[in-house]
């Protein structure tokens, strides 16, 4: 129980997301209250099994309240994170030139003991916590997750921090550029961040009235894409919007991948220029590709962001006061609770093609390419 906590640490893992300070200054706050120290591992667990990276020796810093005073509006995480290296398959260079995946978990568990930590909250997304988990387990470590990625694309929770913000954002987008898509009589393609799941796609499509949606779970034919665009040219419409999650799909199920490396998922990318290219060629008319990428990931959390990770972060240490130990904490409204991490983590919720905001884009005259 919580009697026989005395120091946690902090790790933020994958990719950043705003609000993912506010979290860190909610488990600050809510831990030194029960008379607890808080640790930040710096960039994922490389401040612990990278220690050449941090000849300072701050790979693990001390957080306290002055540490964290002014964060919660403060986009990325102030410990830094990373998207690179399991540390159970992590690409080590071999004598032959070559590389091969090797498991350095050991050293990660060996650092905890070596600073004392009772226990680890954990932020980030379904490989983050499965990590976390798996570090657990062997390493007989109480530990508790915050699920975080802007691409809500997490099972058990109704919402996840810097979705509402990646949504905002690329709504903004795509209603400026309505009036240059209009001005020009073009096509606009807008590509934002959803690798296997739609959701961003989807909600700042329809919210900014988007005529095309491509997205992973409704594979697309370029050709139906191509019939709805020219269909609006001859009711007088000269220009669309088309939105493309990165990861969307065609009908014979290629996707766009630019870059695939040892030890790291694969990256997605340039579809938007793709759809666009095809269009242009299609329909004779001009197109041009915005693609939103890492903006999405920047700049201040929404209040509903914020207030959700403040929420996670408190959860979370209340989490541990409980004894608690391989849970994530989730949104269930109208309540924060907790479910075990194998429910949620190497799973993906996906967009539901009879979904209410499917049927409704439908609805409205949105086309999916299907």
């Amino acid at each position: 129980m919580a009697n026989d906590i005395k120091r946690i640490a902090v790790s933020t893992g994958g990719g950043d997301a705003p609000g993912l300070n506010a979290v860190i200054r909610a488990v600050v706050h809510a831990a030194t209250r029960r008379g607890w120290e808080v640790y930040g591992i710096r960039d994922g667990y490389n401040g612990i099994f990278l220690p050449e990276k941090y000849p300072n020796g701050d790979g693990v810093i001390p957080l306290t309240r002055e540490k964290v005073r002014g964060i919660t509006h403060l986009g990325g995480t102030i410990i830094g994170t990373t998207n690179r290296g399991n540390p159970f398959n992590y690409p080590m260079p071999q004598a032959d030139g070559t590389m091969k995946e090797v498991d350095r978990s050991g050293e990660i568990i060996d650092g905890f003991k070596k600073y004392g930590f009772d226990a680890l909250i954990a932020i980030g997304g379904d490989g983050s916590l499965s990590i976390a988990n798996d570090l657990a387990k062997r390493g007989n470590l109480r530990v508790v997750g915050v699920p975080k990625t802007i691409d809500n694309d997490l099972e058990g929770t109704v919402a996840t921090f810097g979705f509402d913000t990646a949504v905002s954002f690329a709504t903004d987008a795509i209603d400026r550029l309505h009036s240059t898509a209009q001005s020009h009589h073009r096509v606009m393609v807008v590509e934002v961040m959803g690798r296997t799941a739609g959701w961003i796609a989807v909600n700042s499509g329809v919210a900014g009235t988007a005529d095309v949606i491509l997205i992973p779970e409704i594979p697309y034919d370029i050709n139906k894409v191509a019939e709805k665009i020219n269909a609006r040219e001859k009711a007088g419409r000269s220009f669309s919007i088309i939105v493309v999650a990165e990861g969307a799909k065609a009908k014979d199920g290629t996707t766009s991948v630019v870059e695939r490396e040892l030890g790291k998922a694969e990256r997605f990318g340039g579809l938007g220029e793709k759809v666009a290219a095809q269009i242009q060629s299609l329909t004779g008319k001009e197109t041009r590709c915005v693609v939103l990428g890492h903006l999405l990931r920047g700049g201040t959390p929404t209040a509903f962001d914020r207030l959700l990770s403040l929420r996670f972060g408190a959860a979370a240490v209340r989490a541990l006061e409980e004894g608690q130990s391989g849970v994530v904490v989730v949104l269930n409204p109208p309540t924060v609770n907790y479910i075990p991490i194998e429910q949620v983590a190497h799973r993906v919720r996906l967009v539901p093609v009879d979904s209410d905001t499917i049927l409704t884009a439908r609805d409205l005259g949105i086309s999916f390419g299907d």
